[in-house]
Order: C-alpha cells, then structure tokens, then sequence
C-alpha cells in the first residue's frame, strides 16, 4: 500500500532537512512515539502507539536511514517492527524530500507500507489506514511547529545564519527542546471521528 502526505514548517530548506533528520529532537512529536534506543548516527529503535479502526496497537522496532542526499535535501527510511501483542507486523519504507514554499518548506514524504497478520485485516475496505496516516501527519506538522516556536522563542537571533547551499558538514543532531513534552497518542474517539468526516467528505466529492 502506497500513500503520500505533505505538510510545511516555518524555517528555511536546509533547516528544514536537518531537523526532519534528528529523531531524537522529533521523536516527541509523533503522536504515540516513543524513542527507546539509539544504535548508530541512522538507526534507531522505538515504540509506536496507534489505533487502526476500533484496535488500539503498539509496534515495537527498529528504523534506519538508508540513504540521505544532503545536495537535493531528500533521504529514505525503513521502518520493521511487530505488534507487542503478536497481531501482526509492520514494513514501511519511506521518503521524504523538502522544498520551498513561500516563507518556509514543505515537505513531501512518500510512505510504501506492507502490513502481515491480524493486522492487515483492520483498515481494508475504507482506506481507513491511510486516513489515519493523514490525521497522525497532520497532528506531528502541529506538534513540530509547536516545538519550533517555542525552540525560537527560548533562542532569539538563532536563524540569522545565512543558509549555504551545496555541501555541507552534517550538523550535530541537537538534543529535544527544553520543556517539550513527549507527544500523547490520539485520542481514538477523536482519531475515529476525524477518520469518519474525512471519509464522508470524500465519498460526498465522488457523488
């Protein structure tokens, strides 16, 4: 199963790309995420709380970056990991590029997920797991933007840098922001009831 999401951050291409790259600064943001271990400067394990229709889930694995273009800010990922319950598994790979858009960037990623077990019965039918993609990205663009405003409000004068395009040296990941609190799971009535209008709406466009 192959979907796309996109969403914008206040900050330039550049930076951009090498926040979208520090996991351990991101991590809190992902709605149910949890960072458990660092393995190497790419690879990474943790714990994903999510619920796919009436199923509450948590996926417990490992995600690495496989290849990361800083000339063309894109970059891949490939994500295994098993549900703690032993309903299934999970497979994504996914890739995400930044580019500009007005004032800041958007970023583009494109997510192919493979789904075995139990778990690969639950969102057939009504594309109800790509719905719930969409509202698991759209509260992570809300959470990072948070982060980001509160990170520029603590530092000001801390983008005044002129972004230099080209190669650069990988800039050292940067520690999560003072005060930002790990990012709680969606609601699953308020996660339902979001899947559920973006579905009607649909299904109203088609008519």
């Amino acid at each position: 199963m192959e979907f796309d999401n996109s969403f914008e951050v206040p900050l330039p291409p550049g930076e951009a790309f090498r926040v979208l790259l520090d996991i351990r600064r991101i991590a809190p943001c992902m709605p149910g995420a949890e960072l458990t271990d660092m393995v190497d400067d790419r690879t990474y394990k943790g714990r994903l709380g999510v619920r796919l229709g009436p199923v509450a889930l948590t996926f417990a694995g490992t995600v690495s970056f496989e290849e990361i273009d800083d000339v063309n800010r894109t970059a891949r990922a490939t994500a295994h990991a098993a549900d703690a319950k032993g309903r299934g598994a999970a497979t994504a790979v996914a890739t995400f590029a930044v580019e500009p858009a007005g004032s800041g960037t958007k970023v583009k990623v494109h997510t192919d997920l493979a789904l075995s077990g139990a778990v690969a019965q639950y969102g057939r039918g009504v594309g109800i797991i790509k719905l719930t993609a969409e509202q698991i990205v759209a509260q992570f663009a809300g959470n990072l933007k948070a982060q980001l405003a509160r990170a520029e409000a603590a530092a000001p004068g801390s983008r005044d840098a002129p972004e230099v395009s080209g190669t650069r040296e990988p800039a050292p990941a940067a520690a999560p922001a003072a005060g930002t609190p790990a990012a709680r799971p969606i609601s699953g009535i308020a996660l339902m009831a979001r899947v559920v209008l973006a579905l009607v709406r649909r299904l109203l466009g088609r008519a």
